[in-house]
């Protein structure tokens, strides 16, 4: 299934992390493409304080590669721009984490491609020319 939400603003982006946090009640693993500047910090930021149900200050785990925030499930946000080789991420417990029962936020998930399970959702983010809007792409799999 395919879902898009055109001339998001970076403000009207509630809607698509609410959609988001309900999709997370049953899928665990979700992929945040596009370029830098184009919004994915900022959804994901929506989205973990839907789920959890309070007003956090989130921000892109860059250096630590990974912030966890504790819930009855927890939520794993990954910042994969910094990691070079997949060794990276194992030796980081990435691929465990992945595969556990937590809700996994992943930013430059291409850096980490082979380690990505096969059902997982992707939100795929662009600007609009003058980068007041946002086009959201939200790819969601069939299967379980």
């Amino acid at each position: 299934m395919k879902k898009v939400f055109s001339r998001v603003s970076l403000n009207d982006m509630t809607m698509v992390a609410d959609f988001l946090a309900t999709l997370a009640e049953k899928r665990a693993v979700f992929a945040f493409y596009g370029p830098m500047g184009s919004g994915k910090t900022t959804l994901i930021g929506k989205m973990i304080r839907i789920m959890l149900q309070q007003e956090l200050d989130v921000t892109s785990p860059t250096f630590a590669l990974i912030n966890v925030y504790e819930a009855a499930k927890p939520v794993y946000h990954f910042d994969c721009y910094r990691i070079e080789k997949p060794e990276e991420a194992l030796n980081a417990g990435i691929e465990e984490m992945l595969y556990s029962n937590a809700v996994c936020l992943i930013e430059w998930p291409e850096k980490i491609e082979a380690l990505l399970p096969k059902n997982l959702i992707t939100i795929t983010l662009s600007s609009s020319d003058d980068e007041s809007f946002r086009h959201i792409e939200i790819n969601i799999p069939d299967h379980d």
